[in-house]
């Protein structure tokens, strides 16, 4: 399959040819300019999204972050097709994409706190062995 990017960007080039709209022109039909407002909108976040899912996949857990990841390419790809139908059509999706950025920036946290706190300190791994050491375990 093809990468989102490149699909948001296919979209927008088969939207210039439908509305006969020339680079470096971003305006013109409405649903045009809804087509490139999602698809920049979409690649200004690509970035981040990337670097939380790297982070969180190496410090926290793969199997979270690659689930994380694919919720969000999915809501990221309803935001895509509902603002090209309607501006008010990307706000659902909009609002999910963004729970699970912030999703990911808690996880990738949350891994290298205890990545950097937790692994590299005696005095952290001895306060959590401790009520394992009462126990007998």
């Amino acid at each position: 399959g093809v990468p989102f990017p490149a699909y948001f960007a296919l979209q927008v080039i088969y939207a210039r040819r439908k509305y006969k709209i020339s680079p470096p022109e971003t305006t013109g039909h409405p649903e045009f300019e809804r087509i490139f407002r999602a698809q920049a909108n979409c690649s200004e976040y690509f970035p981040i999204f990337i670097s939380l899912l790297w982070v969180a996949g190496i410090f926290f857990h793969q199997g979270g972050a690659a689930a994380c990841g694919l919720l969000y390419l999915y809501t990221r790809f309803k935001y895509f097709q509902g603002y090209a139908a309607a501006a008010q059509g990307r706000l659902g999706p909009l609002y999910a994409s963004a729970r699970l950025l912030w999703l990911l920036v808690g996880l990738a946290v949350a891994g290298l706190l205890a990545h950097f706190l937790l692994s590299r300190s005696s005095v952290w791994m001895a306060a959590l062995a401790w009520p394992l050491q009462l126990l007998g375990a």
